[in-house]
C-alpha cells in the first residue's frame, strides 16, 4: 500500500474529530514500554490545529496510542501515550523544549531519546512531522 493510500485510509479512521476534544485528555491508554524498534509506517493522525501550542493530545497511529505535542516554538513531538511508571496520560503532561513531565508523579523524559531525567523507565519517542496541515507519526 502506498504512503498516500495509507494516509488517506487512516484519515478516515481518525479517533478525533476537530472541535470535539475527543481523545483529550488521554484516557484508556496502555503502557507500551520502551525499546521495540519503530516499524516505520507513517500515519496521519489529526490536524496540527487540533493541538494548541504548549499542549499535547492523544491519538492512535496504526493501532498504537501516541501522545502528540506542539511546543510553543511550533515543533512537534510524539511519544507513547502512557507513562511506564503508573500509566499516566502523557498527553496531559507539561512540556518545554527539552523534556516532557508526566502529570501524575512528575517523572521527566527527554524529547530527543525518551530517557528519564528522574530515574524512571524510558518512554518511546516517535518520528513526527507536519504534512499539508496534518500530523504524521511514524510507528
Amino acid at each position: 500500500m502506498s504512503a498516500t493510500t495509507r494516509l488517506r485510509h487512516l484519515e478516515a479512521a481518525r479517533t478525533t474529530t476537530p472541535g470535539t476534544g475527543t481523545g483529550s485528555p488521554a484516557t484508556d491508554v496502555r503502557t507500551l514500554g520502551p525499546a521495540a524498534p519503530p516499524r516505520g509506517e507513517a500515519y496521519a493522525v489529526g490536524r496540527v490545529e487540533e493541538v494548541p501550542p504548549g499542549e499535547g493530545r492523544a491519538f492512535v497511529a496504526g493501532g498504537v496510542q501516541v501522545a502528540v505535542f506542539r511546543l510553543r516554538d511550533g515543533s512537534l513531538h510524539a511519544t507513547q501515550a502512557a507513562c511506564p511508571h503508573a500509566g499516566g496520560p502523557l498527553a496531559d503532561g507539561q512540556t518545554d523544549v527539552d523534556v516532557l513531565v508526566c502529570p501524575l508523579h512528575l517523572h521527566a523524559y527527554r524529547w530527543r531519546d525518551g530517557a528519564s531525567t528522574s530515574g524512571a523507565a524510558p518512554i518511546r519517542v516517535y518520528p513526527v512531522r507536519e504534512s499539508g496541515g496534518e500530523i504524521v507519526v511514524e510507528v
